[in-house]
């Protein structure tokens, strides 16, 4: 499949990879902005430092799934590794819906790009 100006358009899967990693990153924002109201101690700090380094994370590696870039997959085996522990982190306040739902997305954007890291792009 190519595109009008030459260039292969993006597989299906890249493009749920970065819709993935988009809709991640957004929500780790929206998170961390819940976080910063709460106030909190040295756990909620921890909380943050990981939510800060995924939503990094998710950016950057769109942004080189998008541009094709050769480290695009390596890039997305250290996503699904930042989203992993971004879920873990979050899910150490159960009860609090917005880390919920950050914890949920985590999840759909490492296993979306753990399967990029996989494969051929």
């Amino acid at each position: 499949m190519t595109t009008q100006s030459g260039t292969a358009a993006m597989s299906k899967a890249t493009q749920d990879c970065v819709e993935a990693c988009m809709a991640c990153h957004t929500v780790c924002e929206e998170t961390m902005s819940s976080c910063m109201q709460m106030g909190g101690g040295q756990a909620q700090m921890q909380i943050m430092r990981t939510l800060i380094d995924c939503s990094e994370m998710t950016r950057m590696c769109a942004d080189m799934m998008m541009r094709r870039s050769p480290m695009a997959a390596e890039m997305c085996a250290l996503c699904a590794r930042a989203c992993d522990l971004c879920a873990e982190a979050c899910m150490s306040m159960p009860d609090d819906a917005q880390m919920t739902r950050c914890a949920e997305a985590c999840r759909r954007c490492a296993e979306r790009c753990r399967a990029m890291a996989g494969a051929a792009m």
